[in-house]
């Protein structure tokens, strides 16, 4: 089990789980967004292979679009 910090809000994670896992449980759309994790950027071909720890702060950021 991992206790994290997402944007702001502490979760417990049960099972084990990628940046890209994650943004799928959350319905989150990996193209639209940037991910924090504990104040570095992650890029985004290493969603998949980076595997949040416990005490992990990740901020994530949606791309909005304006004119």
């Amino acid at each position: 089990m991992a206790r994290i910090q997402l944007n702001g809000r502490k979760l417990e994670l049960k099972n084990r789980h990628t940046i890209l896992t994650l943004l799928k449980k959350y319905k989150m759309d990996s193209k639209k967004i940037a991910v924090e994790l504990n104040g570095k950027i992650i890029n985004r071909n290493k969603y998949k292979i980076v595997y949040v720890q416990n005490k992990d702060k990740i901020e994530i950021v949606h791309f909005i679009g304006g004119g």
